[in-house]
């Protein structure tokens, strides 16, 4: 009777060595033969963020975040994000994550523009998509919400609960979409209120502040006077003082975006969303919305119709 293969190994020298050969040839044959480890053969989908502020603002750049885990949680995106702390991080972080491969980048800022601009045309197979930027090309597309709509809304509602006439607007620099998202307010506002005024000694405030919007609701608590909320849904922040909250749909445009781009269908350009597109919307905060006379409500339904 023959001996079993495991007992010739195990006691026989001459069998040891012939196993040992033939361990060492299946290994170079394996290694001449194998084939790239899975992960870099797989097509990843890779998209970056980077942003002017800290995620935690529970506003603009909390909502950039939102976009960017649901771009990860819907598409399997492998995804990265810096905040930049000065305009001279801009083109280092452009450029580190366009050459490690990532197909998107957003640019969560109008600032941005410049640097994307610029940094694109070294990059031809990533896209580059700023929010509120100014300009676009082969492959950097602008992203911007028409944020003046929902904020002549919240300018009807102030205008029907101010009982001083004043109004205040709070911003950080004077960026093209803050001054656009304030004069959308005082429109709505002195449509109700002719002769009121965006001053000091206001009983009624807007923000478009990132994260000081939320020393804006403390301040609002402690006079005891009313607020909105920007971006966000930030009625639950502040229940109390925020009548209502203009809110983009950042998330969605942002899937909407990194979805053509992963297709292959993606056309870089001007893009822009308003209430007509349901991405820029007004939520009343329930808590306080009977603090608004029935008149004025029936101004912001028939303003949001018209938006449509």
């Amino acid at each position: 009777m023959p001996m079993p293969f495991s007992d010739y190994c195990l006691n026989s020298k001459r069998g040891l060595r012939h196993l040992l050969i033939a361990l060492l040839l299946t290994v170079t044959v394996a290694a001449c033969t194998s084939h790239p480890d899975d992960s870099a053969n797989t097509s990843s989908f890779r998209v970056a963020l980077l942003t002017p502020g800290p995620v935690s603002d529970a506003g603009w750049n909390a909502a950039a975040f939102d976009g960017l885990q649901l771009v990860k949680d819907k598409l399997g995106a492998e995804t990265a994000m810096v905040q930049t702390r000065s305009p001279a991080d801009f083109e280092d972080s452009f450029r580190d994550f366009a050459s490690r491969g990532f197909n998107l980048i957003f640019a969560h800022g109008y600032e941005y523009t410049d640097a994307a601009i610029d940094v694109a045309r070294y990059f031809p197979n990533t896209y580059f998509v700023v929010s509120s930027g100014s300009e676009s090309s082969k492959n950097v597309a602008s992203l911007t919400f028409k944020i003046d709509e929902a904020a002549y809304v919240e300018g009807l509602i102030a205008g029907g609960v101010s009982k001083s006439g004043v109004v205040g607007a709070i911003g950080g620099i004077e960026l093209p979409s803050i001054k656009l998202t304030f004069d959308g307010f005082k429109r709505g506002f002195l449509a109700v209120q002719p002769n009121g005024r965006i001053s000091q000694g206001a009983d009624v405030l807007i923000h478009d502040a990132d994260a000081a919007g939320l020393g804006v609701f403390q301040a609002a608590a402690q006079a005891h006077i009313y607020a909105f909320g920007a971006i966000r849904n930030q009625n639950d922040i502040a229940p109390d003082v925020i009548l209502a909250s203009a809110v983009t749909s950042t998330a969605e445009a942002f899937l909407k975006v990194a979805t053509e781009v992963k297709n292959h269908h993606f056309q870089p350009a001007m893009l822009e969303f308003g209430m007509a597109d349901g991405m820029v919307k007004v939520i009343l905060n329930p808590k306080l919305e009977s603090r608004i006379p029935p008149a004025i409500l029936e101004r912001v339904h028939a303003a949001e119709l018209a938006f449509h």
